[in-house]
């Protein structure tokens, strides 16, 4: 059956404007690091690709290393994009980025020229597309300089090939010398794409008031700790679940006793606010004007579902923030 999207999602989400730019992210964004690769069901993709759209989610972001296999993912996409989303394609904010090893040999990696330049082309065609939205450098590169990165995010853009470029995974003092040179280059660095998290929350030190001088966007990747942060591993775990994955970020030696416990308790919170631990930990992201949205996982319809619910409730009480900050503080990572 031929798909026709169900507009009626925009009424529902939140747009929040990224940065000192024109453009608006959705709240809630999905992010295809994992559960869209050549090992993944491509029936169920499809699925959580047309209800994110249909509720209102206009950002999908993804990564040439993205799988497994690497760019799979891409592949994947780009045949959802032929075949459901053709005629939408203006109205999507698609991203890529490129920084992690992709290919043997010393050209595959990092952030040169050669590579990220080579690598966009590479993304353009697994997705069977012009141009990006977005065009991150995934990660700093330590002996590459970083004039060399930005230069070439620069020229990724004069040649049509990317509307705007980010950086990931930089700290607030490479930010600035990454949005400065990018300023004198004429292409804005439109957004930061960080890990941040109730248990991972280095951005708060500085990188988050770096951007919002900047006019830097935010979009914060594992909002939900691959997963720590909701009631799968509350009590046992999952045989589906990343830990029990060979690949992904997740450890079993992470669940602690300590840990298990504070985030027993997150979720009795959480429930007391009609909320689960899920959407609670996205709803306390998005309570800070300074972050334009979080990028969600799903593995099926009904766990995104589950993440959008968290938009419906973004206040926090005093009492109910300091308590999150004592319980959090036994299982931060």
């Amino acid at each position: 059956m031929d798909y026709v999207a169900d507009r009626s999602g925009y009424d529902s989400m939140v747009y929040r404007r990224c940065g000192r730019s024109g453009i608006k992210l959705p709240a809630i964004s999905l992010g295809l690091w994992h559960n869209f690769g050549s090992v993944d069901p491509y029936a169920t993709q499809r699925d959580i690709l047309r209800f994110a759209f249909d509720n209102g989610i206009t950002h999908f972001d993804l990564a040439n290393n993205y799988g497994p296999v690497p760019g799979s993912a891409e592949e994947n996409f780009g045949r959802m994009l032929a075949t459901d989303f053709k005629t939408y394609r203006d109205e999507m904010i698609i991203s890529t980025k490129a920084g992690y090893p992709m290919w043997p040999g010393p050209y595959g990696d990092w952030g040169s020229r050669k590579y990220l330049l080579a690598s966009l082309d590479q993304s353009l065609r697994r997705m069977g597309l012009d141009y990006v939205d977005i065009f991150y450098s995934h990660r700093p590169d330590p002996e590459t300089p970083i004039e060399e990165t930005m230069s070439a995010l620069d020229q990724a853009v004069r040649q049509g090939k990317a509307l705007y470029v980010g950086i990931s995974n930089y700290s607030a003092e490479q930010t600035r010398k990454a949005e400065a040179i990018l300023r004198e280059l004429g292409t804005p660095c439109l957004i930061h794409q960080p890990r941040y998290n109730l248990l991972d929350r280095w951005v708060e030190k500085d990188l988050l008031a770096t951007l919002e001088e900047k006019g830097i966007g935010c979009i914060v990747f594992s909002p939900l700790a691959q997963g720590l942060l909701t009631d799968r591993y509350l009590n046992v775990i999952p045989s589906d679940s990343r830990i029990a994955k060979p690949h992904g970020f997740l450890k079993e030696k992470m669940l602690t006793p300590e840990r298990m416990q504070a985030l027993r308790s997150l979720n009795t919170l959480a429930g007391e606010r009609g909320q689960t631990l899920a959407q609670m930990s996205l709803s306390w992201l998005l309570k800070d004007q300074r972050i334009t949205s979080v990028l969600v996982g799903a593995s099926s319809v009904a766990q995104l579902k589950d993440s959008l619910r968290a938009i419906r409730n973004l206040k926090f009480s005093e009492e109910e923030l300091e308590l999150i900050d004592r319980l959090s503080a036994p299982a931060m990572l």
